[in-house]
């Protein structure tokens, strides 16, 4: 069979790989949107690099844009196969896809304003609704920790990954000409003292692994320290210097671990009377998911769930509905703390937050994951002084601040951890995806003084596989 690489190589988004056998049945590891890479990023998402058409089953391993996201615009260039994933992550991509379509048709109506002004051709967003709405009638669904058979020759198995709801790694028996292929993809990583995920599962010996490597040259700060973290920004900003801690966050994950930092603090009495706003739509749906899956939370929150029935609502918190309520912060003169999406500040309603409040040095921006170097959030955290938001440049006199110890992406022990009940003979190749490509390299040289043979694929690289 052939393997290539068509997204997330020597890179963090996109993720996309294809497997072919040789009967021609063509097996696709997710379908993510690029994002954060520039200029770049509307070119490589225009195509796919193989036909959409042609490709006969998608196995997703969660429901992360930059993994799921162009499961619509392959659906409207003629896939029709199978989407399989977890219960949970069909769940959160019921209002993940829909959102996306709908980021994309308003923010392409904002730049198109620009654009006919300046005489323009005018962009179109990358698919519509009505694709977004149709692909999801193509999703079956498994759980975590049951082999099952998608057809006479490829099995699958879904074990917890620890990323964010119903995020799983994914095992696969492959059947050629008699014989068996194990290829595990590990979809993202979690970590293994995640403040509200169970930890990773132990993944089944493979012969071939495509393995995420995002935070494959750091390791995080302790994750048990987050509230105090947050506490420390909250009053620095809007305690001390009156002012709004703006705070980019994906929808899914992150977003809920910050209010459960939150609540924490409330239900010890140490958070300030202030008001907080989760200005995302998405992230209130999200949250509402993430609640019907108590089955993916640790211990720690099962426990926390005996006392106290929501562990993501406290005092002062307000949920913004209507982009009119979202412009309306604009004008809240008061200390506060606005958490909204994207994570990269790449789209979204956060993007239009920085714009209003980039230039005030009481307000500060706080990042709290990664950030392609790329992303207005990258350029931020990169010290940038001046940057163009929807065709406009604004001086960044905020203080521009990262809290990366809640990253639900796991450090390179834990993905050491992840692999640790591999036999390094057995495994025949590493391919590594999902990281820039200098923290690739250096994740490579340290899993190849493991006994691990290791290779970084590029964007579309193919490769035979044999057995």
């Amino acid at each position: 069979m052939q393997l290539s690489f068509h997204g997330a190589a020597r890179s963090v988004t996109g993720s996309k790989h294809l497997l072919t056998l040789k009967n021609g049945k063509r097996l696709l590891l997710d379908c993510g949107l690029f994002q954060g890479m520039g200029r770049q990023t509307d070119e490589l998402n225009s195509t796919f690099g193989f036909s959409a058409k042609d490709v006969t089953y998608l196995v997703l391993s969660h429901a992360h844009i930059d993994h799921s996201g162009l499961i619509p615009k392959l659906y409207s260039e003629g896939f029709r196969g199978s989407v399989f994933c977890t219960p949970a992550t069909k769940d959160l991509c019921q209002i993940l896809l829909m959102d996306s379509a709908e980021i994309q048709q308003s923010d392409t109506k904002y730049i198109n304003k620009k654009r006919t002004k300046l005489g323009l051709p005018l962009f179109k967003p990358m698919y519509s609704i009505e694709d977004a709405k149709r692909c999801l009638e193509l999703f079956t669904t498994a759980e975590h920790g049951k082999w099952f058979r998608i057809d006479n020759d490829i099995k699958v198995l879904f074990t917890d990954a620890g990323h964010i709801i119903g995020s799983a790694a994914v095992s696969l028996q492959i059947m050629e000409e008699e014989e068996t292929t194990h290829i595990t993809f590990s979809g993202d990583v979690g970590r293994y003292n995640d403040a509200i995920l169970k930890a990773p599962e132990e993944v089944p010996q493979a012969d071939y692994i495509i393995m995420e490597s995002t935070y494959g040259n750091r390791l995080h700060k302790e994750v048990k320290n987050t509230p105090d973290s947050f506490l420390s920004w909250i009053e620095k900003t809007c305690i001390e210097k009156k002012g709004k801690l703006i705070i980019p966050a994906f929808s899914v994950g992150r977003t809920q671990e910050l209010l459960y930092a939150l609540n924490k603090l409330d239900n010890e009495n140490r958070l300030p009377a202030i008001k907080f706003f989760v200005d995302s739509p998405l992230s209130r749906e999200a949250t509402d998911v993430i609640r019907k899956h108590p089955e993916n939370f640790n211990k720690e929150l099962q426990a926390v769930l005996l006392h106290d029935k929501d562990p993501f609502d406290f005092k002062g918190l307000n949920y913004i509905k209507t982009a009119e309520e979202s412009k309306q912060i604009n004008s809240y003169n008061h200390p506060c703390v606005i958490i909204s999406s994207s994570g990269m500040a790449e789209a979204g309603r956060v993007k239009h937050h920085i714009k209003n409040n980039i230039e005030d040095e009481k307000n500060t921006i706080l990042m709290v994951g990664y950030a392609s170097p790329y992303s207005l959030a990258g350029k931020l955290l990169n010290g940038a002084k001046r940057v163009n938001i929807y065709g406009d440049d604004y001086v960044v006199n905020a203080e521009v601040g990262s809290m990366s110890g809640i990253s639900a992406h796991g450090d390179y022990e834990d993905l050491f951890q992840f692999l640790s009940g591999q036999d390094t003979e057995k495994v025949k190749k590493i391919f590594l995806v999902h990281g820039e490509y200098d923290v690739q390299t250096a994740f490579a040289k340290r899993l190849q003084e493991k006994g691990f043979e290791v290779e970084i694929p590029g964007m579309n690289y193919a490769l035979d596989l044999t057995t």
